[in-house]
């Protein structure tokens, strides 16, 4: 397992009490954030983001089958991520990494609390037939974020998604033909934003290294100030004060989210 050395730890360490970063960013400053959409012909919809060095993509699928049993006039969504090993010598070929079942799940729950997806109106038969939306997350190059890189991809991805055709004689969906109709999407837009501790200070869009000497995150998925979902991880405890810097940054933070995602529809 390949870990960020003492020396570097201590380094970032001093580096945040002086309110400063290795790469000259403040505490509370994103990387660059690229995010293209429409950037695969097969998929419903698509999305590459980049935030510095860390890089996913994300696709939507679409296709129709049974409904889940309790939500018999609704249709269903499920999100799974993989981690590539081509993206980080610290990721293996095999089943799912408890991180990758995690991100898949943070994402998902975002999207399914806030209501993003209007399910309602995938039901095609009630208790019969629906559209399933598949979102599936793969990383490309991993340095530090993945959360957040995967969060802003799936909203770029759904809102440039077009719902595909359906035989409804032959019971088929046509693959790569499409209607004029998008995925069924509400105004509440989560955005899916991390904030870490390190020593007393609290920081977004980490590296990997101080990714990796984080004593505490918590993720939460938001619009506006309403908050859909929230996963804390690692041990480390967070103060009221704390928390409430945290709802702070996350608002500042979100709004700037939100505009770069429309931008990268425009």
């Amino acid at each position: 397992m390949i870990e960020t050395s003492n020396l570097t730890a201590e380094r970032i360490k001093e580096y945040l009490k002086q309110g400063k970063r290795f790469d000259g960013r403040k505490l509370d400053e994103f990387r660059n954030l690229i995010i293209e959409t429409g950037i695969s012909k097969k998929a419903e919809g698509s999305a590459r983001v980049k935030l510095g060095n860390t890089e996913v993509i994300v696709g939507v699928k679409m296709d129709v089958g049974a409904p889940y049993p309790d939500s018999q006039d609704k249709g269903n969504l499920m999100v799974t991520a993989e981690f590539l090993p081509l993206s980080s010598p610290r990721f293996e070929p095999g089943p799912p990494s408890f991180d990758s079942i995690e991100l898949a799940r943070v994402i998902d729950r975002g999207i399914r609390e806030s209501k993003f997806i209007e399910l309602e109106k995938l039901c095609i038969k009630e208790g019969e037939k629906v559209w399933t939306v598949f979102i599936d997350i793969y990383s490309i190059n991993e340095d530090g974020n993945l959360l957040d890189a995967a969060g802003i991809g799936a909203i770029a991805a759904l809102k440039s998604a077009k719902i595909p055709k359906y035989d409804e004689e032959k019971e088929k969906t046509i693959f790569g033909e499409w209607t004029d109709k998008h995925v069924p999407l509400s105004k509440e837009v989560p955005i899916s934003l991390t904030v870490h501790k390190i020593g007393n200070s609290l920081i977004v869009d980490p590296t990997r290294e101080e990714e990796d000497i984080s004593e505490t995150r918590i993720t939460i998925a938001s619009s506006d100030g309403t908050i859909y979902s929230m996963q804390k991880g690692n041990s480390k405890e967070l103060s009221v004060e704390e928390f409430k810097e945290i709802l702070n940054i996350i608002e500042k933070t979100e709004r700037k989210i939100s505009t770069a995602i429309e931008k990268s529809l425009k």
